[in-house]
């Protein structure tokens, strides 16, 4: 279905101050530089405020206060602009409208599936090719299990998730509702539990499961291990990107940010809306503190405060490292200085 948006019902959707033509018609969406005249576009970040004069997109949105660098209107004579109160989230609304216009929803059980006579599908239940759906299993109403899914036994999907090609659910796992899992992950592989007796490693069973709480997303070729005993448990409305290990009873808090290629050892406890940017490694056995922050690269191997934001390897206050990165800039200086100290003594 081709989508045909007015602005005037663009500014009513984001409730949004138009200013421009409101009969204009967008068909799309698109960045500033890339816009035509048929797609919206937004100003999420002033650095590109030039490019707002510049763009040959039908409609942008603008903070409410923007104006350009030589204080004139906003508004050149040929573009059309929305004045919302956050331009991104304005977007994000225009594109869902597009999304749910655009994109086609699959519906039924492939004749290529299988689905064990002893699971339950829920009404309005979409079941890829070739996807499997073990004994006991139940999948919650509105839910999407792309082609080639494994959902193991006894495995609980929520309501309206979406479950991309290629997701492993394994045995006994739980997913709430509204939940996204991209492809390649895999929710439920064994923990990496070995007890090491007259030099052999004996592997541990791992028979805990994993928990998923609501409104989370995990991006493509994510690995969340089972605990090996209890939960692994990720909070409501967490986001995790692509690439990211999450160990054996690791407890993630609500509305958490994981960024790419993150590693959380085993039984760490990760506070509710704890931020750990991309190749953060945490230690196990640790606690990050509510709110805090993790900056890229950091190795984290004690416990964080509430509130505090670290980085560097080992991880140091930001304030800390910061002190100390420019001590090793001037480090060759420093050198050179204490050598000719150094001679200057000798000489003496």
């Amino acid at each position: 279905m081709d989508v045909r948006l007015t602005l005037k019902e663009l500014s009513r959707l984001v409730s949004g101050e138009l200013e421009g033509d409101e009969k204009h018609v967008v068909t799309g969406a698109a960045g500033l530089r890339e816009a035509g005249p048929a797609d919206v576009s937004f100003l999420g970040n002033m650095k590109y405020g030039s490019l707002v004069a510049a763009t040959e997109a039908g409609c942008v949105l603008v903070p409410r206060d923007f104006r350009p660098a030589n204080g004139e209107s906003a508004r050149p004579s040929r573009t059309n602009c929305i004045r919302v109160d956050h331009p991104q989230w304005a977007f994000a609304q225009i594109l869902s409208v597009i999304e749910q216009e655009t994109k086609e929803r699959p519906s039924g059980v492939h004749p290529s599936a299988w689905v064990h006579p002893a699971a339950r599908l829920g009404a309005g239940v979409s079941v890829g090719p070739f996807t499997v759906v073990e004994k006991g299993a139940r999948i919650g109403e509105g839910t999407v299990l792309g082609a080639q899914v494994y959902m193991g036994a006894r495995a609980q999907v929520g309501k309206n998730c979406l479950i991309y090609p290629q997701v492993v659910v394994r045995e006994d796992c739980v997913l709430g509702a509204e939940v996204i899992v991209h492809s390649g992950t895999v929710i439920g592989s064994d923990g990496y539990g070995f007890a090491t007796v007259g030099g052999e490693h004996r592997k541990i069973p791992q028979i805990g499961n994993v928990v998923i709480e609501d409104n989370v997303e995990i991006g493509a070729n994510v690995a969340i291990d089972r605990a090996t005993v209890g939960q692994t448990r990720i909070g409501e409305g967490t986001k995790i990107d692509n690439l990211v290990q999450i160990a054996h009873n690791v407890q993630i808090g609500k509305r958490c940010l994981i960024v790419a290629q993150v590693g959380i050892s085993g039984s760490t406890r990760v506070g509710k809306g704890a931020v750990l940017a991309g190749q953060v490694g945490i230690a196990g056995h640790i606690t990050i503190g509510d709110g805090a922050v993790i900056a890229a690269q950091s190795g984290v191997m004690r416990d964080v405060a509430p509130g505090e934001t670290l980085f560097g390897t080992p991880a140091r206050s930001h304030r800390r490292q910061m002190k100390l990165h420019g001590h090793i800039g001037r480090l060759p200086e420093m050198f050179e200085a204490l050598k000719k100290l150094q001679k200057k003594v000798e000489a003496d």
